[in-house]
């Protein structure tokens, strides 16, 4: 019988090995098991005071592991200048990548993991198997600590960012980033053209059908990722239904993805299809690509997150004003246009085994500060969870669209957690949108599918069921 330690590490390797077979469709990217145990501990060592809340050792040298994605990496090299003002004795190791998992699940077998994570991307790992197998180091002091402008961290910080790091009571991840979802539009073109994005789905496909006789695609989307097309379905959905549909998803409810508001958004997502209005090959495009097409104008709409902008800067054209605009209204929607999906993203983590957990706490908490939450809105032009760190800035149009957005929704402004609760679920859903947005199934036929995958993920006994209230 294995210890609670070797459990622990053995589910997460398995779960971990479900993920990587999934998004590898079929082919495990894990060929070794779990070597050694145990690993580094907590430095500590310094003396705790106001402005050392968790006694960092002064010369403990931290190791900090970047995605480089959307954001770039460039805003993290500013915190560890920040941090390196604080500590200037310790070594700080900056590492920015795209492949989190490949990189990253080996430092974890061998229980040496980095002092903190930016787990983020395509390739993260499952955060939920790394809080329920105890992996992570509670954040929960971090957010009851001492800000570095004053107050309590947590007194600080838009409340989504409470609910999405919350795991079973206790706070295992900073979700940094508060990111806005919508479709995007070049705010430049719409006044060139007289274009308004539609309020009602009627409006919406009769300007979609000007925009087609104009020459331009009315929509497009990033086909190799559905997580992309997903948004705008999941938000005409929740509009409509409100936000129990969603609340209903997460908690794994049975018939929760039959609902007929889904079925109606699925329905309108075909149609957008059907009557041509996606951009030609879409399906077939990367992000990137799809992004760069709808930057030469070749779509009208394209969805995705406030990281867009950043992400699009070296191909945009010089006038192109990235703004986002709320999905539209179908018939008897219970939530306004002007609310959408607003989640704290880009997680942070500190890994329980890390070297030097206060480093990574404090380094935390220098993000959280004003001036390290202000640098990141300067430099990706996207808001944090930090209230107010944006104010004063000079912010580009998707900044200030999306600022805009999240103020104008206030409470009717939604999120859900169910990629990232149950995350060997994830790649069945976004299968099932990729064939919808792809036209090859009924909206039943959709709704079965996710069901489907929903009912598994409940019946399987190694997951954590969560609900929402």
């Amino acid at each position: 019988m294995g210890t609670p330690n070797q459990y622990s590490r053995r589910l997460f390797l398995q779960r971990a090995v479900l993920v990587s077979v999934a998004a590898a469709g079929g082919g495990s990217l894990l060929t070794g098991c779990a070597s050694g145990g145990g690993g580094g501990t907590e430095s500590g060592g310094g003396e705790t005071s106001a402005e050392n809340p968790f006694g960092v050792q002064a010369d403990a040298p931290l190791d900090v592991v970047i995605f480089k994605g959307g954001y770039g990496d460039d805003y993290a090299k500013f915190h560890e200048e920040l941090y390196k003002k604080k500590f200037p004795n310790a070594e700080i190791k900056h590492a920015g990548i795209t492949d989190i998992r490949q990189q990253l699940q080996p430092r974890f077998n061998s229980g040496n993991p980095p002092d903190v994570i930016d787990n983020s991307g395509a390739e993260q790992l499952p955060l939920a198997t790394l809080a329920d197998t105890g992996q992570l180091a509670d954040l929960t002091p971090l957010f009851d600590a001492e800000s570095i402008d004053g107050g309590k961290i947590r007194d600080t910080l838009n409340p989504v960012a409470i609910e999405a790091g919350d795991y079973g009571g206790k706070i295992l991840v900073l979700n940094y980033a508060l990111e806005v979802y919508g479709l995007w539009y070049d705010k430049t073109l719409f006044d060139q053209k007289g274009w308004q994005p539609a309020e009602t789905w009627d409006d919406f496909l009769t300007l979609a059908e000007e925009i087609k006789g104009d020459g331009i695609a009315p929509m497009a989307h990033q086909g190799k990722y559905p997580y992309y097309i997903q948004q705008v379905t999941m938000d005409m959905a929740v509009k409509h239904g409100g936000v129990e549909v969603v609340k209903a998803i997460d908690s794994l409810e049975p018939n929760a993805w039959k609902h007929p508001s889904v079925k109606m958004a699925a329905e309108a997502l075909l149609e957008i299809k059907s009557k041509g209005y996606m951009l030609q090959g879409t399906e077939g495009l990367d992000h990137i690509q799809s992004q760069t097409r709808w930057n030469e104008h070749k779509a009208a709409f394209i969805p995705s997150g406030s990281w867009l902008e950043n992400e699009q800067k070296k191909v945009a054209p010089e006038d192109f004003a990235t703004t986002v605009a709320p999905t539209p209204l179908m018939d008897g929607s219970k939530l306004p246009f002007q609310s959408t999906r607003v989640s704290a993203a880009e997680a942070f983590i500190v890994p329980a085994k890390a070297k030097n957990v206060p480093g990574g706490q404090e380094y935390l908490r220098i993000m959280l500060s004003k001036e390290g939450a202000s640098k990141f809105t300067e430099l990706t032009a996207a808001p944090t969870v930090v209230t107010g760190a944006g104010e004063g800035l000079d912010l580009t149009p998707a900044a200030a669209s999306a600022s805009e957005l999240v103020k104008a929704g206030g409470d009717n402004n939604w999120n859900y957690y169910f990629f990232v609760w149950y995350s060997p679920m994830r790649p069945k859903i976004e299968t099932a949108f990729g064939e919808l947005a792809a036209g090859r199934v009924t909206a039943d036929e959709f709704c079965a599918a996710c069901q489907k995958a929903a009912d598994e993920t409940a019946k399987d006994p190694q997951t954590k069921k969560r609900t929402r209230s």
